[in-house]
This record gives structure tokens, C-alpha cells and sequence, in this order.
């Protein structure tokens, strides 16, 4: 009685080794550190070291070490001056295929890491850093949609001349014609061709068709927007240079942001929101500008574009290439020292701009650059959202020669417009437009004083519990904080192989499981007593108390779990931390209450006659 068999101590012995190793790391701190790594297909290497080691040597910049990590080079330094310089001197030098960012390195021991070990990263609550929460425009994507399904509708039924005309009333296509025998063969026509259009009920006239787009195709439309816009703030924010960005879609139509490491937020702001593209036009030059201002009668198959300081342009409404086709942007200067931006266009922009060059030579080609943009105001005591839509011409220039996916944009205002122009263009465009609801600024100081002060209210909270159980139960109060503290051990070693992010709510959840942790031992010791009370045998007390007070403890943990999964699954970003490490101190909690506790018990009392216990 009150014995385990040897393979199941060694069992728990070895458990509590590898918990102890993997939670090891999380002593070492970090070193502030920079993260040099390549841009698209580019990959650094053992030369890159080489020329970095000598640039910082050569501006005599001390840094404590400097390597390649995992396809990254990685320097480390003593002070963040060292740092901050070193960040500044190689982003200049550096080419585009380089991305530089500040980081914090974990300074754990090669022989620590060779076996996988890893300390747990921190949020942006403890790191400091920007926080940003985006919402979609889903009305934007709809009536894309729309525009979209609008020219469909004309491809489709143009072909048979079905239709007398089609206009956009709202969120409906209405479509007119001229006789019955025509909206019939439409009708069956839009059905076989356009199955996501639904005709509305009871808006059917004898000549007139309303469509709507199917709740299915909507749905459809909006995910897809999110996924691309998800996509497309990674590529930015990688261009910004950010080491350990999390971004994350929240609910159906926002987007969480977190930037740690990062304190400009109006440059993140800037890149992030800017829903941007470019489109290549030629310039109609057989109507004359004049008479289209004056009269307001635009030529069939032109558009009327304006330039930033307001002159009008005719514009053919045919495009050659569109933002989609670029591949790569890069600002620079030209021979006069003005901004420019080269372009890198994909094969099918490359042939199809070197066919427009080849038939258009010596004609010009206009570059229009469309911004989208929507915010939140107040009229008349309502929250509105305002839309606008701003399409500048750029430059308009000769084609002088045939090229093909390589030339240049010119005529831009500043150099910082050219870059952040470059960096949209690389990054993509977004398909819907955002708007940031919500912003947050956490400095580095802030984040060490979280740290300190989460720190702090753990081992107050840890300390409190371990004085209770030693003064309320003796030896078995010594047996249980042995066990609250090995369960502690397991949670960060948990933690830290998982390579989840500890936030305050995370901390939290480790205080309050630290409180929690000692109800199973309270229930069993309780128990105990209970057994003696009754005059039984030390060795039969003992082992009744752990036997009848396992059903209460897997009812008190497993409805307390039940709702940390709920908080998991339902919640977010905060919600979904505190959660995290509740339920896995509950489960770790259970473990060292009921079996490593115990083991130590049977250690201290199994198979001996004991007269007393000191309980």
C-alpha cells in the first residue's frame, strides 16, 4: 500500500527532467539583437557575414557576436545605442535584397539549443511595440463584385444583342429590353452563363430584369477579399522590416495587427492603410482636350484623368498593364536627381506592354496612380462611413522606344513618396479598403515594467500559497508546495516547446492557476484527516484520502477546463492568452497534485510504520 512500482518513478523522474530542461531557457533573458534577412528567392550567406563583420568593424561598432541562424544573420549587442546605429548604417548600405530589423535575441547555450531548446516568445504587452486592429470595407467588396458581375453581364449578352441597356441601382443590375422573346432568352442565357446572379422577387417588369448577387457569391467574395488583404499586409509589413509581426484574421471582416519592436506608427500607419495600385494608359490623342472640358462630352472609349496640380488629360479607358503585373519596385533618382521608380513587370505585363510599345511608338503613355480610402465620421449625429477615391496622373510621357518589363516611373513629388510608391508596388495591392479603428503604442519601458510587474505579482501570489500550505499542513504542506512549484516548472517548459506567446492575460492565467493548483492538495489533505478522524490506519488513510478526493478534483478541474476552452474558441488576441495558459496549468495542476505529490508522499511514508502523521 501507498507504493509505486520503480518504472513508474522513473517515469515521473524523467518527465519532470525534460520539463525542468525545456523550461531552462527562459533564464538567459534575451540580447538586443539586429535580424538580417533576404528578400524573396534571395538567401544570405557565410559571405554576407563576412562583409557585414567588416562594415561594422570599419565604422567601429562593437557587437558582442554575429552569424547565420537559420538562413538569418544575427548580431548581437550590449547596449541598444550599438543597436540602433548598426540598424541605420546597414540599411544604407545594403541592397533591396535585404531586409534589416531590430529583434531580441534569446542568449540560451548552444548545447541548450542544440536539443531544441527555446524560450517563450513575449507579446507585444511585455516586448512594447504598435498594435493595430483594420476593418475591411465589405461594402467595397461588394460593389466590386457588382462592377465586376456589370461587365459580365454586358460580355455575355452583348454577343446576341439581348439587351436594350443595363444599369446599377444600389446593389441590383437592372437590365431592359425590347421585346418578351429577348428577356426570355436572356433569362436562360444569365442562368446557364451566370449562376451567381439571382433574379429579385416581385421586381420583375414586363421589359425589365433586377439582379442580385447570391448571398453564396457575397460570402465568397468578402473571405476571399480578407485572405488577400491578410496576405498582401504580410508582404508590407515585411518590406517595413518587422522581425516577428502577428497578423491575424479577427471575426469576418477585421484583421489584427501587432508590430513589435516598432514605435513610428505613423510610417506603419502610412504603408498598412494605403490601398493603392498604378494603371498604365495611353493618351487619347485624336479628340481634342479642349472641346471634352468645355462641353463635357467624353469621347466614347476615353476617360478624363487630371494631374496632382489639376491639368486634364484624356486617357484611353483601355489599360495595358495594372499593378498586378509588377513583379519588383525600387526608388532611386535619375540623371537629373529627381525620384523615380523602376519596374519589374511578370511575362504577361512584360509581352503585353512590349506589344503596346512596338504599335504605339512615339505616342504617350500616361501612369495613373489610384488610391482608395475609406473613415469613420460623424453626420448628423450618426456614425458614417466616407469613401473616396482619388486617380492621379503621375506622368505622361513618349514612348521613344520599345521596352518591355523594365523601364521607369518619373514625375513623382518627393523621394519619400517614391519609396513608399516602390514598397506598395512590391508588396501588392489590396483588394478591399481598410480602415485602422483601432491603434495602440506600447513603448520598450512599458513592456519591462509589465514584465517586472507580472513577474512580481507571480512570486507574491506563489509565495503567499507556499507560507498557507507549510503552516496549515506540516509535512504534507511541504509535499504540496514542492508539487505547486514543479507545476509551474511544467507550465513555461509547455510554453516554451508549444513557442506560444506570453502576454499579461497570459500571466494571469499562471497566477490564477497558482491559486487554483493548490485545491487538489487541500481537497486530499482534508480527506486525510477526514480518514484518521474515523480511526483508520495511517496507510489506509492515506490512500483513501487520495482515492475519494479524485472524483471532486476531476470535477472542480474539468468544468473550470470546459470554460477555458470556451474563452479559447470564442475569444481573442487577450481572451485567447489568459485562456492558453489556464488550461494548461489546470491539466499540469491535476498532474503534480495527484501523482507527483504522491510519489513524494509514498517516498516519505509508503511501507513504513508511522505512528503520527504531520498533517
Amino acid at each position: 500500500m501507498n507504493h509505486y512500482p520503480i518504472w513508474k518513478n522513473a517515469l515521473i523522474v524523467f518527465f519532470l527532467f525534460i520539463s525542468a530542461l525545456y523550461a531552462l531557457p527562459n533564464i538567459y533573458g534575451s540580447d538586443l539583437a539586429i535580424q538580417i534577412s533576404g528578400t524573396g528567392d534571395y538567401v544570405v550567406q557565410d559571405q554576407d557575414v563576412k562583409n557585414i563583420k567588416n562594415t561594422l568593424v570599419s565604422n567601429e561598432i562593437d557587437y558582442k557576436s554575429i552569424g547565420l541562424v537559420d538562413s538569418r544573420i544575427l548580431i548581437r549587442f550590449e547596449d541598444s545605442q550599438s543597436q540602433l546605429s548598426s540598424k541605420a548604417l546597414l540599411k544604407n548600405i545594403l541592397s533591396r535584397n535585404y531586409v534589416v530589423a531590430l529583434n531580441l535575441a534569446p542568449s540560451v547555450p548552444q548545447w541548450l539549443s542544440n536539443v531544441g531548446g527555446k524560450a517563450m516568445s513575449l507579446g507585444l504587452d511585455l516586448r512594447g511595440g504598435v498594435h493595430f486592429l483594420l476593418e475591411v470595407d465589405m461594402e467595397a467588396v461588394v460593389s466590386m463584385a457588382i462592377d465586376r458581375y456589370y461587365n459580365e453581364l454586358r460580355t455575355v449578352l452583348r454577343e446576341d444583342r439581348l439587351y436594350k441597356s443595363i444599369r446599377k441601382e444600389g446593389n441590383l443590375l437592372v437590365v431592359s429590353f425590347k421585346t418578351e422573346n429577348l428577356k426570355t432568352e436572356a433569362k436562360k442565357l444569365i442562368k446557364d452563363e451566370l449562376s451567381d446572379l439571382n433574379i429579385v422577387e416581385g421586381s420583375e417588369t414586363d421589359l425589365q430584369l433586377s439582379l442580385e448577387i447570391s448571398s453564396s457569391a457575397q460570402s465568397a467574395a468578402k473571405s476571399s477579399a480578407l485572405k488577400q488583404n491578410i496576405t498582401t499586409l504580410r508582404n508590407r509589413v515585411n518590406e517595413l522590416g518587422v522581425a516577428e509581426p502577428i497578423i491575424q484574421q479577427q471575426g469576418s471582416e477585421r484583421i489584427v495587427v501587432q508590430l513589435p519592436g516598432v514605435q513610428d506608427t505613423a510610417r506603419a500607419k502610412e504603408i498598412l492603410g494605403a490601398v493603392a495600385t498604378v494603371e498604365f494608359r495611353l493618351v487619347d490623342e485624336k479628340n481634342d482636350l479642349q472641346t471634352a472640358v468645355q462641353s463635357g462630352k467624353i469621347p466614347v472609349g476615353s476617360k478624363l484623368y487630371k494631374f496632382k496640380d489639376g491639368r486634364p488629360l484624356l486617357l484611353k479607358t483601355s489599360v495595358i498593364v495594372t499593378g498586378e503585373n509588377i513583379v519588383d519596385a525600387a526608388s532611386s533618382v535619375d540623371q537629373d536627381n529627381n525620384p523615380m521608380v523602376s519596374i519589374t513587370l511578370d511575362s504577361a505585363g512584360g509581352r503585353t506592354m512590349l506589344e503596346t510599345t512596338k504599335e504605339f511608338l512615339h505616342h504617350r503613355m500616361a501612369v495613373v496612380y489610384i488610391e482608395n480610402k475609406v473613415e469613420t465620421i460623424i453626420e448628423d449625429g450618426n456614425i458614417v462611413k466616407k469613401r473616396s477615391k482619388t486617380q492621379d496622373i503621375i506622368n505622361a510621357a513618349t514612348i521613344q522606344g520599345t521596352f518591355s518589363n523594365r523601364f521607369q516611373i518619373t514625375g513623382i513629388d518627393s523621394a519619400r513618396e517614391a519609396r513608399n510608391l516602390a514598397l506598395l508596388l512590391r508588396a501588392g495591392s489590396l483588394s478591399a479598403p481598410i480602415e485602422i479603428i483601432e491603434e495602440r503604442t506600447i513603448g520598450p519601458s512599458l513592456g519591462a515594467d509589465n514584465i517586472q510587474k507580472g513577474l512580481l505579482s507571480v512570486l507574491v501570489g506563489f509565495a503567499l500559497v507556499l507560507l498557507f500550505m507549510g503552516w496549515r499542513y506540516r509535512v504534507f504542506g511541504l509535499v504540496a508546495n514542492l508539487a505547486l512549484t514543479l507545476n509551474l516548472v511544467i507550465i513555461v517548459s509547455i510554453l516554451s516547446m508549444l513557442q506560444a506567446t506570453l502576454t499579461l492575460p497570459g500571466i494571469a492565467g499562471i497566477v490564477l492557476t497558482v491559486g487554483m493548483a493548490v485545491d487538489a492538495n487541500v481537497l486530499i489533505f482534508e480527506r486525510i484527516k477526514e480518514e484518521l478522524q474515523l480511526n483508520k490506519n495511517i496507510q489506509k488513510a492515506i490512500s483513501a484520502g487520495y482515492a475519494k478526493a479524485l472524483l471532486t478534483i476531476a470535477d472542480a478541474n474539468i468544468t473550470t477546463l470546459i470554460a477555458s476552452l470556451v474563452l479559447f474558441s470564442f475569444g481573442t488576441g487577450a481572451v485567447k492568452g489568459f485562456a492558453v495558459t489556464l488550461s494548461i496549468g489546470i491539466i499540469t495542476s491535476m498532474f503534480t497534485a495527484i501523482v507527483v505529490s504522491r510519489a513524494v508522499i509514498n517516498l516519505i511514508y509508503g511501507g513504513r510504520k508511522v505512528e503520527e502523521l504531520a498533517i
